[in-house]
């Protein structure tokens, strides 16, 4: 895909962006309509997608008629932030490892498992075996560890780079992220907010290896830097067009 491919978001994803990059807790209505419209979205449009993110669960609606994020999506906003921010310690060397340990459960017991365990950037070696090089400050939720033994274990003989390239594609990862690091130099708002999104999303699936592991020119920390600095220009734009609403508001009162 090449920049100006990128995926158009739909009215839903722009609105959890804007919650999800928000650095407050709730937003008004008129917040998120204001916001939405300098990406290309009508006001009808967000008012009709809120009350079916209401309806779906995705949002909570206050007293006053602002929004905030369900618990569920709440939980995703920390997965993202932790993405932009993630938590390094120095690599000795050493790999984590993760094994199932506990038989007998439900096929969605063992997909929510899997799920977790990806988020915590562990790849599969094989079934029940999870592994990455222990370079991260690396918790096992309660539900994790419950099921799972945790390890730590050094790569096999040959080598930690070729267990990197057994276990994550590094070529496909780096080519979206630089064709989204691409649509960010542009002054079209529609696609610089397109590429926004769609950069939050890939950064849950930077594995964050050590520098050692990775190629050349790896594109993670641009990534990272460029999302941060675009989701703040998108606080700065909301307050700027909310401050500008509350000051017609002031005259025509």
């Amino acid at each position: 895909m090449t920049a100006p491919d990128l995926k158009p978001v739909t009215t839903r994803s722009a609105l959890l962006t804007l919650l999800l990059g928000a650095e407050v807790p709730r937003l008004s209505t008129r917040e998120l309509v204001a916001a939405a419209s300098v990406v290309g979205f009508a006001e009808a449009t967000v008012r009709v997608a809120l009350s079916r993110m209401t309806t779906a669960g995705d949002v909570v609606r206050d007293a006053e008629g602002g929004y905030r994020l369900s618990e569920r999506l709440a939980a995703r906003q920390r997965r993202q932030e932790e993405a932009a921010h993630p938590s390094l310690r120095d690599w000795d060397g050493s790999w984590d490892l993760v094994v199932v340990t506990t038989a007998g459960r439900t096929a969605g017991d063992r997909a929510d498992l899997r799920t977790s365990l990806a988020e915590l950037r562990l790849a599969e070696l094989r079934e029940g075996v999870w592994t990455r090089p222990a370079n991260l400050h690396l918790t096992l939720p309660d539900a994790v560890g419950a099921v799972c033994e945790r390890f730590t274990g050094a790569a096999p003989d040959t080598g930690p780079t070729a267990l990197t390239a057994r276990l994550w594609d590094l070529d496909a990862w780096a080519t979206t992220a630089r064709r989204l690091l691409a649509a960010t130099d542009t002054d079209d708002p529609v696609l610089r907010f397109t590429a926004c999104a769609t950069s939050g999303r890939h950064l849950l699936t930077d594995p964050v290896l050590p520098a050692a592991l990775l190629p050349d020119d790896w594109p993670g920390d641009a990534l990272r830097a460029s999302h941060v600095a675009y989701k703040q220009w998108v606080v700065d734009m909301r307050r700027s067009l909310t401050d500008a609403g509350d000051r017609r508001d002031a005259d025509s009162g």
